[in-house]
């Protein structure tokens, strides 16, 4: 019999799709022009992709954002999904797993992720209204190697069913404290202001994912789900700030080297991603479009066109003179006027 909360998950997946198929997302960073210089002085032979931290090292700056799991038909998307991060040896991350810590009949649908792909980088998911010991069990059911604590306060609003108590800066540290995998804090496609990106790096969170507004629109998937609201709540599908908004904030923020950005909402292409890299994210997650090309063409598909991103990008390091993710920040670039205003009226005073 299927629960509450597994229709639920099977809810977000149906509109999720049906939402990307009506209109297509538009990347916020189409606002952004990287300045062409036609003597890159590069060769394609010398570009390394690699993404590398203090706590691991990824061969590719852009992996499988958290998407889904906790019922049979998204338990199979998850099994793909695993399938494809293995070929494309890309990192991946699962959607929220509250729901197997409430009902263990479901964890199968989450810890096929790590059967599929025994040796990859599996990255656990729970919101941050969770404790140090759910968060544990979330790394444990994956033997994960890393742990995203996702905040969402809009979703939960505009959610019938959802909380209403957002005390969340203490457990995100209790968390930090008591894990040993690297913690990331990540918004569900609201973005983040650069006040919050501060507090994070001061309370110890040392990657953070701005997941910006663009991509899946949490807001829009539960207005839909809400079906006893007096009212319409499309006055809340243009909440928060974009993805490019987002990384112009995180750009405001005091520097810190232990601090990496990552990026995710609205990710179309490998220019996306390079683009995003040049205005400061380290690494890049991709949902959305990624599970589109999956629900319509099938996991050989999606193993195809992530290969084809990760040659491509490499032809687009060498095509801006970057061998590696360090020479990126020199590349130039202009923003549109609407992205050139939000960075003035952004801009600190002090």
């Amino acid at each position: 019999m299927t629960s509450e909360h597994m229709h639920r998950k099977d809810e977000h997946l149906a509109l999720a799709e049906a939402h990307y198929r009506h209109a297509r997302p538009q990347s916020s960073l189409n606002g952004m022009r990287i300045i062409h210089r036609p003597l890159p002085e590069s060769r394609l032979d010398q570009v390394d992709l690699t993404f590398k931290t203090p706590d691991f090292t990824w061969p590719y700056p852009f992996y499988i954002e958290a998407m889904t799991g906790g019922s049979p038909r998204t338990g199979k998307l998850n099994t793909q999904l695993a399938q494809v991060a293995k070929e494309t040896q890309l990192a991946m991350a699962v959607g929220s797993q509250s729901i197997a810590l409430k009902d263990a009949s479901t964890r199968q649908y989450f810890t096929n992720v790590r059967k599929e792909n025994p040796d990859g980088f599996i990255i656990a998911n729970l919101g941050a209204g969770h404790g140090p010991k759910a968060a544990q069990m979330a790394i444990d059911m994956l033997a994960a190697d890393a742990l995203e604590i996702h905040v969402n306060v809009a979703q939960e609003l505009v959610m019938a069913e959802g909380d209403r108590q957002f005390m969340w800066l203490q457990n995100i540290q209790a968390i930090l404290a008591a894990v040993s995998v690297p913690v990331i804090v990540k918004e569900v496609g609201f973005g983040m202001d650069q006040d919050s990106i501060q507090t994070l790096t001061d309370l110890g969170v040392h990657y953070i994912n701005l997941g910006g507004r663009s991509g899946t629109n949490f807001a829009e998937i539960e207005a839909r789900r809400n079906r006893d609201h007096p009212f319409p709540l499309d006055y809340m599908f243009d909440w928060g700030q974009t993805t490019a908004e987002s990384l112009i904030e995180a750009k405001a923020v005091k520097p810190d080297a232990k601090r990496h950005i990552i990026a995710t909402g609205g990710i179309q292409t490998p220019l996306d991603i390079l683009k995003a890299q040049v205005m400061g994210a380290q690494a890049v997650g991709v949902a959305g479009h990624f599970l589109h090309t999956l629900m319509q063409d099938g996991p050989a598909s999606l193993t195809a066109e992530i290969q084809s991103w990760q040659a491509d990008l490499a032809k687009l390091y060498t095509l801006v003179g970057a061998n590696t993710q360090a020479d990126l920040p020199t590349v130039p670039y202009i923003l549109n006027a609407q992205l050139l205003s939000y960075a003035q009226q952004r801009r600190r005073s002090n």
